[in-house]
């Protein structure tokens, strides 16, 4: 009786195995077996660490971009029309101009 029921184990546990290698090479419905395989998924997302800002550092200051500042004789033209459309006569214009271009 012994035997008989290993011998059963043994014929039940091929079985079972067979089946699972079989449902491996089972081909999904509207399907080929020449059909390439599936791509690889991509990478996953780089993940980096933030900076983390040093107690001992002493702060960044923001920069702050400026245009480039106009020739001399630009300012001083400027200031002469500036002048003379704010009704100053024409013997102050030239130090108004001055003090205008410089600043």
């Amino acid at each position: 009786m012994k035997r008989w029921s290993m011998l059963l184990g043994v014929v039940a546990w091929v079985l079972v195995a067979a089946s699972a290698a079989s449902a491996q090479q089972m081909i999904p419905p509207g399907g080929s077996q020449f059909n390439p395989p599936p791509p690889a998924p991509p990478p996953p997302p780089r993940i980096e660490v933030p900076v983390v800002p040093q107690m001992d550092a002493p702060p960044r200051l923001p920069t702050v971009h400026q245009p480039p500042r106009s020739s001399y004789s630009d300012r001083i033209s400027n200031c002469l029309d500036e002048a003379a459309a704010a009704g100053i006569r024409p013997s102050r214009r030239a130090a108004y101009s001055r003090a205008c271009a410089n600043r």
